[in-house]
Formats: structure tokens, C-alpha cells, sequence
């Protein structure tokens, strides 16, 4: 058996290493495929309600029963302990997803120096707005927004909640590995949850409230730390990490959600460029005239700030274990 530090450390390098060999798990087995499965049911049995409660009661049925089911597989596989290690870190590696973040601004990087209308069409799965007629500043804008953006959605705020409870199992120097999992599963479960309905519209408008909320909540934190490992990134690759300081404390409130500028503003300011969208924010200032060097930028940017979160928790665990 494993010391409690040590199934730590060993889940976490074998979820990333999961992650970073197969990428994302198979569409019909992947737990954030499932979960959405699961938010739809109970979305078309409470929307009927016909108000905030309705969101509420999405929300908690769809973390119980999501959590149920993943509680029940984890005693399943529990008959044998390295078994066990090995599903453990498969779930725990789909809570992140670092590679596909990576690898998406990296197509669409491709796809820009190829064709602007396949560029187009590749960027609209990213976002929400129209791509027809988007210029290629603007898809390079786009593409880094979104990659930035999910800096803390894809990798920060899952692993971040590994690591406090995982803070708080080597103080106690108890073995329960099961909320371990739990507490990014269910970060995991709000953040799908406010993709799939935190939108404004007329039909969501009140059962994506709760889960707007909520994931606004559980992001506060991390995105903020996301924003200054942002910033020590930059300042390792020599970036303008002066720049990206002062840029996140101004325009980091610039978006309208509470937490997505505290990565975007801070790589705008780290690449010196403007990152616009029509409408709704401008973050940095235009220092030079964004291209598609910028991506290629933006992904060392992305990663330097990942693995140096990583190495960080890593550090503070072992330090903790120590002590």
C-alpha cells in the first residue's frame, strides 16, 4: 500500500501523463460527455419550473447523481489496489485538458498560414461569435482569447481543488481517496454545467442562473492565481511580464464574466497586443499588430504557465509531507 503522499503524487504524474499521450478520452466513455447527458435529463424535468430553482435543482440533482455513479465505479475497481491507481488517474485526468487546449490553438495556428476560410470555420467551435466574416487579427485575437481563457478551466481550477484537499489528507495523514477525486469531478460538473446552460437566452436565461453562480464561484480563486502564474511565465520567456501585470490589474474586469480576464488580460499584456471582442471587452493595448506569430506565442505562454503550476503544487506537497 501506498503512503497517502505518495498515491498522491503518483495519480497526479499518471493523469497527466494520460492526458498528455491520449489527449481526451473516448466520446462515448468520457465522464464530461456522461455528466452532459445527465445535465439534460433533469434540465427538461425542471425547466418547467420556470425559475432560479429550477437551475438549482439541476444543479443539485446532476452533482449527486454524477458523483453517486463515480462512487460506485471507484468501489467496483477497488478490488484491486493498482487497478484502482490506474482508473483513478483516468478519471482524475478527465477533469483537465491540457493537450487538447494546446493542440486546438495550434490547428488553428496551421490552418491560418493555409486557408483564412478554413481558419474560420475551425475557430467557430471555439467561440461563441459570428467567424464568416472574421479577419485574421481577429482569429488570432479569438483563438488566444479562448486558449488564455481556459488556462484556468482546462487545467488550474480542477487541480487546484486536488491540491487543497490533498493538502488537507497529509496533515490528517488519511487515506480518503475517493473525495480526492470527488472535489475536481464536481468542479468539473459545474463547469459543464454553465457551458451547457449559463447562457442568456430567453430558455436559460433562469435555469442557467445557479450554474452561472456557481462556477463563477469555484473560478474566483483560481483564475486569480492563473492571472500571476501567468505572469511569472512570462516574465521566464521573456516576455513583457511588466506589461502583463499592469494590463491584468487594469483590463482584467474589462469581460463580464468575473474570472476569464484574469488570464486573457495578463497574456495580452505578456504579448504587448489587443485582444478584441466586438462589443464586449478590449483587453491590452495594441504595442504591435497582433498576426499568427502571436499563437505560437501564446501556446509557449499556456504551457510554461501549466507546468509551473504543476511544479509548484508538487513542491508544496512535498514540503508538507516533509514537515
Amino acid at each position: 500500500m501506498l503512503e497517502v503522499y505518495e498515491f498522491i503524487i503518483i495519480s497526479l504524474v499518471f493523469s497527466l501523463l494520460i492526458d498528455a499521450i491520449f489527449g481526451e478520452l473516448p466520446t462515448k466513455i468520457h465522464p464530461v460527455v456522461i455528466i452532459g447527458k445527465i445535465i439534460d435529463f433533469f434540465k427538461n424535468i425542471f425547466i418547467g419550473l420556470n425559475s432560479r430553482w429550477s437551475g438549482f435543482f439541476t444543479t443539485l440533482f446532476t452533482i449527486f447523481v454524477s458523483c453517486l455513479f463515480l462512487v460506485l465505479i471507484m468501489i467496483l475497481f477497488s478490488f484491486n489496489y493498482y487497478l484502482f491507481i490506474i482508473f483513478y488517474s483516468i478519471i482524475l485526468s478527465s477533469t483537465f485538458s491540457i493537450k487538447m487546449l494546446l493542440s486546438t490553438a495550434k490547428d488553428i495556428e496551421k490552418d491560418l498560414k493555409e486557408d483564412l476560410d478554413k481558419a474560420r470555420k475551425s475557430v467557430s467551435y471555439l467561440v461563441s461569435r459570428d467567424t464568416d466574416e472574421l479577419t485574421e487579427s481577429f482569429i488570432v485575437s479569438a483563438t488566444i482569447e479562448s486558449m488564455t481563457e481556459n488556462i484556468t478551466d482546462s487545467y488550474i481550477a480542477p487541480i487546484f481543488y486536488f491540491f487543497i484537499v490533498s493538502i488537507v489528507l497529509l496533515l490528517f495523514n488519511v487515506d480518503y481517496y475517493i473525495i480526492l477525486l470527488l472535489v475536481p469531478f464536481i468542479y468539473r460538473i459545474s463547469n459543464t454545467l454553465d457551458a451547457m446552460l449559463g447562457y442568456k437566452t430567453d430558455e436559460l436565461n433562469k435555469i442557467g442562473f445557479v450554474p452561472a453562480i456557481l462556477d463563477d464561484i469555484l473560478n474566483y480563486i483560481p483564475a486569480r492565481i492563473s492571472g500571476i502564474f501567468v505572469i511569472i511565465s512570462a516574465y521566464l520567456l521573456k516576455y513583457n511580464g511588466k506589461n502583463a501585470y499592469k494590463i491584468m490589474k487594469r483590463d482584467a474586469r474589462n469581460c463580464p464574466s468575473p474570472n476569464s480576464g484574469y488570464t486573457m488580460a495578463t497574456a495580452a499584456g505578456a504579448l504587448d497586443i489587443q485582444l478584441i471582442k466586438k462589443g464586449t471587452y478590449v483587453l491590452g493595448d495594441n504595442n504591435h499588430e497582433i498576426s499568427v506569430l502571436d499563437i505560437s506565442k501564446a501556446i509557449r505562454l499556456t504551457s510554461l504557465t501549466i507546468r509551473l503550476f504543476t511544479l509548484f503544487i508538487i513542491l508544496i506537497l512535498t514540503i508538507v509531507y516533509i514537515i
